[in-house]
């Protein structure tokens, strides 16, 4: 193995490890809301449960593979400094989410600028590295 691929491996495991435990909160969810598939339509509590699973999906998608990128680009070490922040963030936002809508934006806000910065100096340093 490359060297220090560990941290971004710890991150990459943490930030799954989170989604994971979205996506129980959401199916769990299902049976104390009486939910029935393939619904999502419930009371309040119930779909922003499940927003906060698809939401985390969706970030997910892009902090991954740039995490990656930067790895490889630019550093395990820095890509893993940098991306620590999103797991701890993203469970910030769900449970500001799950307790009230108005208190997800500083676990929302504090999830974005690792996947700012991974995605563009990614393609920053792979060009660099052409040129």
């Amino acid at each position: 193995m490359p060297e220090n691929l560990e941290y971004p491996i710890i991150v990459s495991s943490l930030a799954l490890l989170v989604y994971y435990y979205t996506l129980y909160r959401a199916g769990t969810s299902r049976a104390k809301y009486n939910v029935d598939a393939p619904s999502h339509s419930g009371p309040p509590e119930y779909e922003r449960i499940v927003r906060v699973h698809q939401n985390t999906l969706e970030h997910l998608a892009v902090f991954l593979p740039g995490l990656w990128l930067f790895a490889f680009t630019v550093g395990p070490i820095w890509a893993a400094g940098i991306g620590i922040i999103w797991p701890f963030a993203r469970l910030a936002y769900a449970f500001g989410y799950y307790a009230d809508p108005q208190k997800r934006l500083i676990g929302l806000i504090a999830s974005l600028p690792p996947i700012y910065i991974f995605v563009p100096g990614s393609l920053i340093a792979a060009v660099m590295k052409l040129i």
